[in-house]
């Protein structure tokens, strides 16, 4: 069965001219310059092309229309004159306060929550990427049947979003939507299970799970790409990952590790998709060592670290998980700036600064990695017969062996190691 998502895909082609507006209630934990930008950027994402970007300042927000009506009638006024298909709004709207805008602007408008998820829409590459996004999208949907479950108004044909089908028709959409939705959520289930039968088999073996999170463009795909030679897009783009890519990774004193990139976050992500992406972020919430990537040279780059911390309590991620930042793109910094956060790196504890592009720094964050992973690890002395050769293997894979004492045919070996692997070498289930 086709959805509604499938049906409203093409709402607007590529290429169309768009005007982004942000109505700035105040917000002062963020540069209304690089909010206008970002938004910019989510909508050439979608291949849009976005002619004027326009800040509002919002006192009192409207409930029929967000902006005052002095500020509509302007922003129909640019609109006629940039002839502009779109207007993307860097906000929630309501459904009534869209369908209104849309009337007085006389073009189609969305906002920040339905630029995402059309973002998320193209971008989906796997099933299990198209089913959370239709999921988030039908949820999104749900209380907006007027304007966007509409079969009937696409047989009337033309350009609008004005008016809605009958009251029978809406009901039977809202039961199309249940049922699709229920659908879509056992599905989910399904791959959730089989996640944790593979999460599972890897917790035996045992292989830490580091994730990389972090805001999106913020230089996760990059990195990932350099430290397991892998070839995950990454681009300058927003949102250039969704689906989540594990690879191994050698590090010091570890037989291997398994590195998970996960879809990058940003602020104000609809919560519609952040329900859907669970199965997703289910490797955030269960992974040993979390690196939370951030673009340091990005003038919001606190704004935006909030923001991701905000979401990994959101997801269910426990404080204690052992983490730290990866100060990325120094490359993008003017040497006074450089030196300054390098050396501000240098002298935490917390923080390893680098560029992912360039590999600068990223020899020193392979060696925090392996200490963190490592930390745990216990000396300990253990007697092999010579003819254990898969014994001594084993040892020199997973653990780091420090000294040998060789007394006629036992070996004592002095080799540090986590006390999972102890245990499992005990038991001598390697």
């Amino acid at each position: 069965m086709s959805s509604g998502f499938d049906r409203d895909r093409d709402e607007f082609a590529r290429g169309t001219k768009a005007i982004v507006v942000l109505p700035d209630q105040g917000d002062a934990t963020r540069d209304a310059d690089a909010r206008l930008a970002e938004t910019a950027g989510l909508a050439a994402a979608i291949g849009v092309e976005v002619v004027e970007r326009i800040a509002y300042r919002v006192r009192a927000p409207k409930p029929a229309t967000l902006i005052g009506s002095g500020q509509v009638e302007m922003l129909a006024a640019q609109v006629r004159m940039e002839e502009a298909g779109l207007v993307v709004f860097d906000a929630s709207l309501s459904p009534i306060q869209q369908r209104n805008l849309e009337k007085a602007l006389g073009t189609k408008v969305i906002d920040r929550t339905g630029l995402i998820l059309e973002i998320f829409g193209e971008r989906a590459a796997t099933a299990e990427g198209r089913l959370q996004v239709e999921l988030a999208h039908l949820d999104y949907q749900a209380g907006r049947l007027v304007r966007s479950w509409t079969h009937l108004e696409r047989q009337r044909g033309g350009f609008g979003f004005l008016g809605g089908p009958g009251e029978t028709q809406i009901e039977a959409d809202r039961r199309l939507i249940r049922d699709r939705m229920a659908k879509l959520k056992r599905e989910l289930e399904q791959v959730s299970r089989t996640r944790g039968l593979h999460r599972e088999r890897r917790q035996r073996a045992p292989w830490p799970v580091i994730a990389l999170v972090g805001y999106t463009n913020a230089g996760k795909s990059t990195l990932f790409n350099r430290l397991t030679g892998a070839d995950v897009m990454a681009e300058d783009l927003l949102f250039a990952t969704l689906d989540p890519t594990l690879r191994q990774v050698q590090l010091p004193g570890l037989d291997k590790a398994i590195l998970s990139d996960t879809v990058g976050f940003v602020s104000d992500l609809p919560t519609q998709l952040v329900a859907a992406f669970k199965a997703t972020l289910e490797e955030v919430v269960s992974a040993d060592l979390l690196i939370h990537v951030r673009d340091i040279a990005h003038p919001d780059t606190e704004a935006q670290r909030a923001d991701v911390e905000a979401v990994l309590a959101e997801i269910g991620v426990d404080e204690s998980t052992p983490r730290f930042e990866v100060w990325n793109k120094l490359d993008m910094l003017d040497p006074a700036d450089h030196d300054e956060v390098a050396g501000e790196a240098a002298h935490r504890e917390d923080v390893v600064a680098i560029s992912a592009l360039s590999g600068e720094g990223v020899a020193g964050l392979i060696d925090q990695v392996a200490g963190k992973l490592t930390g745990t690890h216990r000396r300990y002395w253990l007697k092999l017969d010579a003819t254990d050769g898969a014994g001594v293997a084993w040892l020199h894979a997973h653990g780091d062996v420090i000294d040998t004492h060789v007394d006629g045919l036992e070996t004592t070996y002095e080799v540090r190691l986590s006390e999972a692997d102890y245990d499992r070498f005990t038991r001598r289930d390697v």
